[in-house]
């Protein structure tokens, strides 16, 4: 008997599942990426701020502010031009900036992160040392749980005697 070109039904099967396989095996390691390249924003913006606070406090000497607005910092109040993270004042948008008159004197620039990018919350200190902020989830997470874990159990919410 000639057998004719091309492949068998089994064959077939075992490419598809093969297919499958890999594919379930590649889609959780593109999302964590996807939340890194969304951070690669967040870190730039921050790295420009960090930048901004240093000339800040060099052209201001000890009479610098703490919390300097956009526009000491040289910026437009919509300076950065932000796809994932909102830019603006500190702590109006997804930044938070403050000097601190240690000595020697340092910073702190914090993000937080929108929605659905993990980790939630990020900072940058004046070593120009990135630190990830689980601590801030899990208390979420904590914090939750003590309310009856969101299923309308409050405890000593508005219209509750406890």
């Amino acid at each position: 008997m000639k057998r004719g070109k091309g492949f068998t039904l089994i064959e077939l099967m075992v490419i598809i599942v093969t297919v499958a396989i890999l594919a379930s095996v590649a889609t959780p390691i593109i999302r964590g990426r996807i939340g890194a390249a969304k951070w690669t924003e967040g870190k730039a913006i921050m790295g420009s701020i960090a930048c901004a606070l240093r000339v800040h406090i060099a052209q201001e000497g000890s009479d610098f502010t703490p919390t300097p607005t956009m526009a000491q910092l040289g910026y437009s109040l919509t300076g950065f031009h932000c796809t994932y993270f909102k830019d603006g004042e500190s702590g109006e948008g997804n930044f938070f900036w403050v000097i601190n008159d240690d000595d020697p004197i340092d910073f702190l620039i914090t993000a937080t992160a929108p929605p659905g990018i993990s980790p939630r919350m990020m900072t940058l200190n004046h070593l120009g040392e990135y630190i990830e902020n689980p601590a801030e989830e899990e208390q979420e997470h904590e914090q939750g749980q003590e309310q009856g874990g969101g299923r309308g159990e409050r405890k000593g919410g508005r219209g509750n005697k406890n």
